[in-house]
């Protein structure tokens, strides 16, 4: 790109960041749509492809472009350690839609009622992606495409449908809601098109989704224990998802 620094400028208003070698990679893996991508240290970035990500080696060679380490410190709010960012183009709402509303599905879909810390919502979507989870919706005022989220998805939120909708729009299917007053999960066996929600980390579930709910499940909590992280909660959720035979093959 004979001047990638002025294509930042004029796409960045519209686009994703994606900050750092790792969020780059993943959404290459998924097939993003990544017009510009700079490098303070391109020797040391394709030897990171090199050793991590062979499979998009040629892809990063290709598209990184080195600028002066200054230069790609004005360009992110953030300078991370391994000195690349790039712009991807977010994927459409409707093509998001419809990968929710997909009937049958074969994995669940993922719902964050109004969350609020949003390194918490990347690291949920980090794991949604590694489960092959259809998708996380979040509820609220709470952006998942902020780039705090993206920075703390790793890029991940190419690899599953990602959006924010309101109570009365989540996708179809047995909606089953951590609480606990619920039945203990590991005596629950969550079938593939459930949607799993998440009441926020100070809250709880909000009343509105309390009502949608059709099964309340408990984790295993030791007395005395408050509560799990969300992530935490998220995580030992779709484990037992895939331990009880709903997991993808692949």
């Amino acid at each position: 790109m004979s001047d990638p620094v002025r294509a930042w400028h004029r796409l960045a208003g519209d686009s994703v960041l994606l900050d750092g070698f790792h969020a780059l990679k993943h959404a290459l893996r998924f097939g993003a749509e990544v017009p510009v991508a700079v490098t303070a240290d391109r020797h040391t970035a394709l030897a990171l492809a090199d050793e991590l990500a062979p499979d998009v080696r040629d892809t990063l060679d290709a598209l990184l472009n080195e600028v002066p380490r200054e230069t790609y410190a004005s360009l992110v709010p953030r300078p991370h350690p391994t000195a690349v960012a790039a712009l991807a183009v977010r994927p459409s709402r409707q093509a998001n839609l419809r990968a929710l509303a997909h009937s049958p599905r074969s994995a669940p879909v993922v719902v964050l009622d109004q969350p609020r810390n949003l390194g918490n919502a990347g690291a949920v979507i980090r794991l949604a992606a590694g489960f092959g989870a259809t998708g996380v919706v979040t509820t609220g005022t709470l952006d998942p495409w902020h780039p705090t989220v993206v920075r703390g998805g790793a890029g991940l939120h190419f690899a599953t449908a990602v959006e924010r909708l309101d109570v009365d729009e989540l996708p179809r299917g047995p909606l089953f809601a951590l609480d606990p007053e619920g039945e203990d999960i590991r005596g629950v066996k969550l079938p593939d098109d459930a949607v799993l929600a998440f009441g926020s980390e100070r809250s709880g579930l909000s009343a509105e989704l309390r009502a949608r709910t059709d099964h309340l499940v408990a984790l295993p909590m030791r007395p005395q224990v408050s509560s799990y992280n969300l992530a935490t909660s998220v995580a030992m959720t779709l484990y037992h998802w895939s331990a009880t035979g709903g997991a993808p093959a692949s």
